[in-house]
């Protein structure tokens, strides 16, 4: 799954788009997807992630290993 958070598990959600007539359609809100290289010190090696913007400032706030003990 290529448009995913591997932080938090976000994924691609769907919706409509309005007209100012009232017409609907379908449409798509993807994900702020970046990727980022995080160091390891346990491990002493780079490991590249693919998540959202927000949960990369999460991840400067708690650390690696915070968020994970926070989503288990």
């Amino acid at each position: 799954m290529s448009k995913y958070c591997q932080l938090t598990g976000t994924t691609v959600m769907s919706g409509n788009n309005v007209s100012h007539a009232n017409n609907r359609t379908r449409r798509k809100f993807f994900p702020n997807l970046q990727k980022k290289k995080v160091w390891l010190p346990e491990e002493k090696k780079w490991i590249t992630i693919k998540a959202t913007a927000r949960a990369f400032r999460t991840l400067d706030k708690k650390g690696l290993w915070g968020m994970l003990k926070d989503t288990i």
